[in-house]
């Protein structure tokens, strides 16, 4: 395929085909930097007026994901069109683009990346990431959607990331904690105001943890956004075990307190239930609780201690979603084993993330990702057996340390699958055994 297409002839390709193309079209894969990616935007008439009558835009280091699917299950229940951007994706590129809770069709993504290449290649032309190429076809694929709420998930970042382009009317950090070392740092303060970037002069501020970096409420006031907290501006109260029936408690825009009570657990972090909240009241949203109530009760997020099965899948791949995670990792049935299977990428903290398991996990699988960035599993193997926890078989790929497991779990047998969207998007996209053998026992470890 050529490196660049002309505008005036452009050849009729596939969506595989497109994003094929996409991939040659920057020398690097990530290259932070809203220049070029605004430039584009602006000669395809992005940036010339708002995309929705309503932009939320979510960022953080974990918890993303889940407050946008609550964010738009619950928006949809009160009746609104709702438009969201996210990534990256398990199984279908069409998952980052949805509109009213469908992924986008072919169709309408192949029209989106046209028109980004007509724009990228007009007058000068102009190199794109994929993800910015991406992104700027989510957001015309919004913008020419008749919504009521847009909501964009961060990807890298905040302040540089392509997304940050779009002016949000409520701007969202979930969370912050170390990952993606290589391009944001270790300094927690910093990776907060990288985060913190999202804000925006006088636009509603929603702090979704109340374990942030003083860095990001201090971004906030030094734009004059007002600060919606966690624990401060709004709060969330069990009122019975766990979090089947619960209370949040928050605020409006002029400071109106408003309370919502019996809400059913959506499976979901319950910080984040109550960001999704406070959010979509500084949009604009009259909240009716049983709507609220059914917004909670049938939303879904894959990947996300999904359950199939013996089988939870969870695409955590740091220390603070590993330590989440085994905190909410349920004891196997009386007689069964726990196991993991674990597959990551080598530029996250594996020891990190092996650690926060490790209280819940003895006995492990490991698994090969492919790409200059996996990590291989003989590796993964070593890092276990360095802090104690028992590795019975390296596998190849996540596939294969599915067959193997196959062969030895008993009914009673758990098993989390973690470390890596890969190695969840792997899963997901095959049948996952239940298995009826017994287990052959310490004959397997490796030592």
């Amino acid at each position: 395929m050529p490196d660049s297409l002309q505008p005036d002839s452009l050849s009729p390709l596939s969506l595989n085909q497109w994003l094929q193309h996409l991939e040659t079209l920057h020398p690097v894969g990530i290259d932070m930097g809203l220049e070029r990616v605004s430039k584009v935007a602006r000669r395809m008439g992005l940036l010339s007026s708002p995309i929705a009558p309503r932009v939320i835009t979510v960022a953080g280091t974990n918890g993303k994901g889940s407050t946008l699917a609550m964010i738009e299950s619950i928006a949809r229940a009160h009746g609104w069109q709702v438009g969201t951007y996210t990534s990256p994706h398990l199984l279908r590129y069409n998952e980052r683009v949805k509109i009213d809770g469908q992924e986008a069709e072919d169709k309408l993504l192949v029209e989106g990346f046209e028109h980004v290449e007509r724009a990228r290649l007009q007058d000068d032309h102009i190199s794109l990431t994929y993800f910015e190429a991406g992104t700027l076809c989510g957001l015309w694929c919004l913008a020419n959607a008749e919504l009521d709420l847009a909501v964009l998930e961060v990807g890298l970042g905040g302040r540089l990331d392509a997304v940050n382009i779009i002016d949000a009317d409520v701007a969202i950090v979930t969370t912050i904690a170390q990952d993606h070392a290589n391009f944001l740092g270790t300094d927690l303060a910093q990776i907060g105001r990288e985060k913190a970037g999202i804000f925006r002069a006088g636009k509603p501020a929603v702090l979704g943890s109340q374990a942030l970096p003083v860095s990001v409420s201090e971004c906030a006031q030094s734009l004059a956004a007002p600060k919606f907290a966690l624990g401060q501006q709004f709060t969330h109260q069990t009122m019975s075990k766990e979090y089947s029936n619960w209370r949040w408690q928050g605020q409006q825009a002029d400071g109106i307190s408003i309370v919502v009570d019996a809400l059913p657990d959506p499976g979901l972090p319950i910080d984040n239930a109550a960001t999704a909240l406070q959010a979509l009241v500084l949009a604009g949203m009259a909240l009716v609780p049983a709507d609220v109530k059914v917004g909670l009760a049938t939303v879904q997020l894959a990947g996300r201690l999904q359950w199939i099965g013996p089988w939870c899948l969870d695409v955590g791949h740091n220390p603070h979603a590993a330590e989440y995670v085994a905190r909410h990792l349920p004891s196997p049935p009386e007689g069964g084993q726990q196991w993991g299977l674990i597959g990551m990428l080598n530029d996250k903290d594996i020891d990190g993330v092996i650690q926060a398991l490790s209280a819940r996990i003895s006995d492990w699988v490991c698994v090969s990702l492919t790409g200059e960035r996996g990590c291989l599993a003989s590796e993964l193997s070593q890092r276990i057996i360095a802090q104690g926890g028992r590795v019975h078989f390296c596998a190849e790929s996540p596939h294969a340390g599915a067959d193997w497991l196959a062969k030895v779990l008993t009914p009673n047998d758990r098993v989390l699958a973690t470390g890596s969207f890969f190695t969840v998007a792997a899963l997901l996209a095959r049948p996952l055994p239940t298995g009826a053998a017994s287990l052959d026992g310490d004959g397997n470890e490796i030592r």
